[in-house]
C-alpha cells in the first residue's frame, strides 16, 4: 500500500518540499534507452520533471545518472525514469511476447554508508516499512563500492513500486542526514589485458580469448642484442 497518492505530495510538515536533494543511479548498458540516439530523451526527462539530469561519460563500463531537485521533482522524475526502464526491460519485453502484464525492473541507488543503518532500521524496521508501503523488493548491498564509502541499494519491482520506494527512501535520508565525510565511488576502467600484434592488428587478451583492440594502444617492444 502507497503511503501517498500522486506525485504532488507534500508531507505534512511541509519543510522537505523546500529541501534540494541529490540521488545517484548506477547504471551500465541499460542506461541508453533514457538518453536515446541523439541525447533527446534524457532532454525530456529534464523538461518534463524540472530536475536537473546529468549522465557520466562513456568511457567507464559503469556510468551514474544524477537526478537533483526537491523531493516532489525527484518523485516527477524518477515516474519517467521508472517507466523507461520497464518498458525497455528484457521481462517487459518477454511478457509483451507472451501477452502478460508481469513487469519488474530493477534500479541501484548509491548511498552514503553512513545512511544505510537508517534505511534498514534496528532490526530491519524500517527497510521492512519500505518494502510493505511500496510493494518493491528492496536490499542494502553489505560491501562498500570500490574506492568509497558508498553502498548500493537494489530495488525491483514495477516502475510504481519502484518510484513509491524511492521516495520513501528520500524521506529517510532527510530526517536522518548522513555523518561525517562521504568518498563518492567514481567508475573506473578496467584494466585491459596483455597485448599482442598478429597481421597488422592489435588484440587484447582477456583470459583464453583475443579481442580486437579499439583506440589507442600503446605497445612497447622490448628488443634483445
Amino acid at each position: 500500500m502507497a503511503a501517498h497518492e500522486g506525485i504532488d505530495y507534500d508531507p505534512a510538515d511541509g519543510h522537505y518540499s523546500d529541501v534540494v536533494l541529490t540521488i545517484r543511479i548506477l547504471m551500465g548498458k541499460e542506461i541508453l534507452p533514457l538518453i536515446g540516439e541523439y541525447g533527446e530523451v534524457v532532454r525530456d526527462l529534464r523538461n518534463q520533471s524540472e530536475a536537473t539530469i546529468t549522465i557520466t561519460d562513456s568511457s567507464t563500463p559503469e556510468r551514474i545518472v544524477t537526478v537533483t531537485g526537491n523531493i516532489n521533482v525527484i518523485q516527477k522524475a524518477f515516474a519517467l525514469i521508472t517507466k523507461i526502464l520497464e518498458q525497455n526491460s528484457p521481462t517487459h519485453l518477454q511478457n509483451s511476447r507472451k501477452q502478460s502484464s508481469n513487469n519488474s525492473t530493477t534500479i541501484k541507488l548509491i548511498v552514503p554508508a553512513s545512511q544505510c543503518g537508517s534505511l534498514i532500521g534496528k532490526g530491519g524496521v524500517k527497510i521492512r516499512e519500505i518494502r510493505e508501503a511500496s510493494g518493491a523488493m528492496v536490499n542494502v548491498a553489505s560491501d562498500l563500492l570500490p574506492n568509497s564509502t558508498e553502498r548500493t541499494v537494489s530495488i525491483s519491482g514495477t516502475a510504481e513500486a519502484i518510484t513509491e520506494a524511492i521516495h520513501q527512501i528520500c524521506i529517510v535520508m532527510l530526517e536522518t542526514p548522513g555523518r561525517g565525510p562521504t568518498v563518492a565511488y567514481r567508475p573506473f576502467v578496467t584494466q585491459p589485458g596483455p597485448v599482442v600484434l598478429c597481421g597488422g592488428q592489435a588484440y587484447t587478451l582477456q583470459g583464453s580469448l583475443a579481442i580486437p583492440a579499439v583506440g589507442d594502444v600503446n605497445i612497447y617492444i622490448q628488443i634483445e642484442l
